[in-house]
């Protein structure tokens, strides 16, 4: 557990909320770097959605690539993220690759080439006054599981929802379009 970069976290986003006003815009390149540092995986592989001003979409907001790209409805049946909204409830799928799944977002290059598929996933919703704000997954990629690293876990999972909860209170100011 790397509980170092969660504390570091929690202090950066109260910092965030107590000095930040409504409607401001928040960057989350400090809090993107701390959370993958937290699960050992790369920046581009933590992904944060809110959710768009007619509530019925989820709006990427990072990886800042996949902001233009599109939306993605709270209705797909296809989508973990969506389905993370709607049940508001936490998962992890260590097979994703398996399962049935809009790849359309993981065909968009984030950096210089296109990336490798997401092998492993962790979604968590964010909730602030137990109404959905955002979701926040953390993946592995690779060119296989194996390629990937190790499964997450339920400790990790829970850690996951202590990120969104604390990550609730900065959502207001997390610019919509």
């Amino acid at each position: 557990m790397q509980s170092e970069y969660l504390g570091e976290l929690k202090k950066w986003m109260i910092t965030v909320a107590e000095s930040a006003e409504e409607g401001s815009f928040v960057g989350l390149t400090r809090a993107v770097e701390l959370i993958s540092r937290n699960f050992a995986v790369q920046p581009h592989e933590v992904a944060i959605f809110i959710v768009a001003n007619d509530e019925k979409f989820l709006q990427f907001v990072v990886p800042e690539a996949l902001k233009v790209v599109g939306m993605i409805p709270l209705s797909s049946t296809n989508s973990l993220a969506a389905r993370t909204g709607r049940e508001k409830r936490a998962e992890i799928v260590n097979h994703f690759a398996f399962v049935p799944h809009a790849s359309v977002f993981e065909a968009v290059p984030i950096a210089e080439e296109r990336g490798d598929p997401i092998q492993k996933i962790m979604s968590a919703p964010i909730i602030l006054d137990r109404k959905l704000v955002g979701v926040i997954q953390v993946s592995r990629k690779g060119k296989s599981a194996a390629d990937a690293g190790p499964d997450f876990t339920h400790p990790q999972l829970r850690e996951l929802k202590t990120i969104a909860d604390t990550l609730a209170h900065c959502m207001p100011m997390i610019g919509k379009n």
